[in-house]
């Protein structure tokens, strides 16, 4: 893995006692500690898992939650098929492609696909946001609402670059990849999650591999997001791009998206 990071202590803390048990569980899967002083922790409460950030002056805790909040509004209000994200992958009257977000974060975005009908499969390779996001679907699947959106996504954890040259079975029709970046987005959720995240994740700076295995794979097309001034990941020009304020989406188109396909 060539990513940057930082060593950045943590450990697992069951917020009650009745959540010891699956937090030591966590603690084991991990290689986490259950005890001692650290800068960060992950805590396991009545709201599931979250990340957090211990101190004074530390932002709040940041979980995946795909039933409440913003992805709730934006599943109920965000514009459906007509979104831009929508569009950059093909969904269109008659296509829902097969996508694989091969850079799955906090799961966003392919919860947004995966509400437009898309069957979705997710691959993180940090772990502990891995752990956020497998938590947040075991959450999803106890919704009657997003039970059935949560059911379209299938998670993998591990190095995206090596699940793709290895992969086994039938091949993503799209691949979607929005490679961490030095995001200038100056929203305090992003402040926040990048305060949190950065210790642990940095930036893709295998993005050309990542790009390079997707295009090996997709049988459709591939698509990369960007900050909307950023260059394009090097090997390969997008045959065409989608522009909003803030991000953009690189197409690489292989093959045409049909209906029934």
């Amino acid at each position: 893995m060539t990513d940057e990071r930082h060593n950045a202590s943590i450990r697992i803390q069951a917020l009650h006692p009745q959540y010891a048990e699956v937090a030591a569980r966590w603690a084991s899967r991990l290689g986490l500690p259950l005890e001692g002083e650290t800068e960060f922790a992950l805590q396991l409460g009545d709201d599931g898992l979250q990340l957090v950030e211990l101190g004074d002056k530390a932002p709040g805790p940041v979980r995946v939650d795909f039933v409440e909040g913003a992805a709730a509004h934006r599943r109920q209000f965000g514009g459906g098929s007509g979104q831009m994200i929508a569009k950059a992958v093909g969904v269109q009257s008659g296509v829902r492609p097969r996508i694989l977000d091969a850079t799955a974060g906090l799961g966003r975005d392919a919860f947004v696909l995966a509400s437009l009908g898309c069957e979705m499969t997710l691959i993180e390779r940090q772990p502990l946001v891995a752990a956020l996001l497998e938590d947040g679907l075991q959450r999803a699947a106890l919704d009657f609402d997003v039970a059935p959106i949560a059911a379209r996504m299938r998670l993998l954890t591990g190095n995206a670059i090596e699940l793709m040259r290895s992969w086994q079975g039938e091949a993503p029709q799209v691949i979607y990849l929005d490679p961490m970046f030095p995001h200038r987005d100056k929203s305090a959720l992003v402040k926040k999650e990048m305060r949190l995240f950065r210790p642990f994740v940095g930036d893709d700076l295998d993005a050309p591999a990542l790009l390079e295995a997707a295009l090996a794979l997709a049988t459709h097309r591939v698509v990369v997001k960007r900050p909307r001034k950023a260059p394009a990941v090097e090997g390969g020009k997008p045959g065409y791009v989608l522009e909003g304020k803030s991000s953009r989406y690189d197409i690489y188109p292989k093959k045409k998206l049909e209906a029934g396909a």
